[in-house]
């Protein structure tokens, strides 16, 4: 039952449309965006969610959005105090600590997909990789995966989880700037999944320089459906074959996220 159900008689009418029906779970902690007219009954939602929930310990409020270098986002702890849990997806195990590193479960069946697809020998790069959900299923199909990431904590999360999964020879982690990337590394990749964090798209054309002509390339990106649509036509002139395009969930009003499925020519 939905949330907006279950506290319909205890949230005011005027307030009612404003009640949180979609959250994120990773792990044993939620994660919640209820709006300041909520605030004095955010303890209440809160409980109600661990009601319908009994595997939730700690309701998270998401209270800034992601920002800086580290891609961190603010939260307020309603229930519980921690940041840090296990999170389970496609039978691979992650430790995340989301007050120091970036982390969303709404990737899990593009992360599924995007393995899938992988053949075992290629050399996968992977940058902004966080704690490894992207690394951890390629590696796992017999890939051998350079991982790039510029945030400290993140690194040391992406290697607990290296461990985590046994995956270590499969894997080369590399502190450091992504847009710095080829300036980094000398070597061709035969696929490129990048994550790419909002507002960054301009590292897109470096690092696409380091994929073998005809490799292949998932690049993800923000924008609204004419945007996407226009910059499909713009990356097919810059020389890539656009195979597949799609969103992968809405961030805000009208713009999403979208992913490419590139060939380079």
């Amino acid at each position: 039952m939905q949330l907006s159900q279950v506290l319909k008689e205890v949230i005011p009418d005027p307030l009612h449309h404003l009640i949180p029906d979609r959250f994120e779970v990773i792990g044993d902690i939620a994660i919640l965006s209820i709006p300041d007219e909520l605030s004095q009954y955010q303890t209440t939602i809160a409980k109600a969610l661990i009601n319908q929930r009994r595997s939730i310990t700690t309701v998270l409020r998401r209270v800034s959005k992601v920002s800086g270098s580290c891609r961190i986002a603010g939260y307020q702890p309603i229930i519980g105090t921690k940041t840090r849990t296990l999170y389970r997806e496609s039978g691979f195990r992650y430790r995340v600590d989301l007050s120091h590193a970036f982390f969303t479960s709404r990737l899990a069946g593009e992360r599924q997909r995007i393995s899938d697809i992988i053949k075992p020998g290629e050399r996968v790069l992977i940058p902004f990789a966080g704690v490894g959900p992207f690394v951890i299923p390629v590696a796992a199909r017999g890939a051998h995966v350079i991982a790039i990431e510029i945030n400290p904590d993140a690194c040391l999360l992406l290697r607990e989880n290296i461990r985590l999964n046994h995956l270590e020879d499969r894997v080369a982690i590399i502190r450091g700037d992504a847009s710095l990337a080829s300036r980094m590394l000398r070597i061709m990749s035969d696929r490129a999944i990048i994550p790419t964090p909002y507002g960054l798209d301009e590292t897109f054309i470096p690092l696409s320089r380091m994929v073998r002509k005809g490799g292949g390339i998932h690049f993800y990106t923000f924008d609204n459906r004419d945007g996407a649509q226009e910059r499909a036509k713009i990356l097919t002139l810059a020389g890539f074959e656009v195979g597949r395009l799609h969103r992968c969930g809405n961030v805000a009003p009208s713009v999403s996220r979208w992913v490419y499925d590139l060939t380079v020519r």
